[in-house]
């Protein structure tokens, strides 16, 4: 049986609910839903490049907690609250995982105060 590690930073944004930031299970890494918060919970209003790269900050930062990093990252998630900002995430999500990037999913959702979220699944085998 694979077993999980739960990871939580204060070095990110809280989650917004009853649940981790990321889960280590076997040579993945789960990491939950990231948005433009800062670590005392508050949420960045300013615009939306702004928002995008507050969200992937805290992405990166619980992956770096977990003893990951996004450049290992199989799978990402991008919910946007206007698709509008399609091509200008585009960009920003370019900066985060490079060149080999993830496959990817974006979906318009109705979120609550922020123009963004990022979940992602990372790849990172044990040494």
């Amino acid at each position: 049986m694979v077993e999980k590690k739960i990871v939580n930073t204060p070095d990110a944004a809280p989650p917004g609910g009853p649940y981790s930031h990321a889960v280590v299970a076997g040579d993945f890494v789960y990491l939950a839903g990231a948005t433009p918060h800062r670590t005392d919970g508050s949420v960045i209003e300013g615009p939306f490049l702004e928002q995008a790269r507050a969200t992937f900050d805290n992405l990166a930062t619980v992956a770096a907690a977990a003893g990951a990093d996004l450049s290992e990252a199989v799978q990402a998630r991008v919910y946007l609250r206007d698709l509008a900002d399609f091509q200008a995430m585009n960009g920003v999500f370019a900066e985060y995982f490079g060149d080999k990037a993830p496959v990817r999913t974006t979906i318009q959702a109705d979120l609550p105060g922020f123009d963004i979220e990022v979940d992602a699944v990372l790849y990172h085998p044990a040494s």
